[in-house]
């Protein structure tokens, strides 16, 4: 029925089990039913009173949104050279054939490549990402746990109250409350 009643229903019976014969009053206003109102009280002062701590945990994460600054990338010569290579390849190929031309072609070469080398450290810059679940630009999964890493999300299932049992404690420690008895 309630803590209240509990503690009457546990003092009567303690009087039974020590020989008291004669029936307790326990109507409204008896000292049994008091004493068992403030004691009803003071438990329940004394767990509003208490700070519990979280000793084992293990939850699933929705991460919501996600940004990052640009990134400088660094960009191969081989790239940036790109469809261009093979056509000097073919010039070089034909150069040899006439006196002079090498060199040019080599000097052109020398050039494109002087002229991309700026973009090969830090050349070029990847954009900052901004991706928000409510865009539908985010998918992203995670958990938190405090006790004993479970190694992965499918370690727990807190979808419903078997698995929020399985994996949540929460728990006072005597020394946290010896102030409060």
């Amino acid at each position: 029925m309630g803590l209240k009643q509990d503690l009457i229903d546990a003092k009567v019976k303690a009087a039974k089990e020590s020989g008291i014969i004669k029936p307790l009053d326990t109507g409204p206003g008896t000292f049994i039913e008091r004493d068992a109102h403030y004691t009803t009280q003071a438990i329940a002062d004394f767990l509003t009173k208490v700070e519990f701590t979280v000793t084992q945990l293990k939850a699933p994460i929705i991460l919501e949104d996600f940004k990052t600054p640009a990134q400088p990338v660094d960009v191969k010569e081989e790239t940036l050279m790109g469809n261009k290579a093979p056509l000097f390849k073919s010039l070089k190929a034909i150069g040899a054939h006439i006196p002079g031309i090498g060199a040019i072609i080599d000097g052109l070469e020398g050039a494109m490549k002087l002229a991309v080398k700026p973009l090969l450290k830090d050349g070029a810059t990847l954009p900052g990402l901004d991706l928000g679940k409510d865009g539908g630009g985010l998918q992203s999964t995670g958990y938190v746990y405090i006790g004993e890493d479970p190694d992965s999300q499918g370690g727990f299932d807190v979808d419903d109250e078997e698995g929020q049992r399985n994996f949540t404690t929460v728990k006072t420690f005597k020394e946290d409350v010896e102030g409060l008895l």
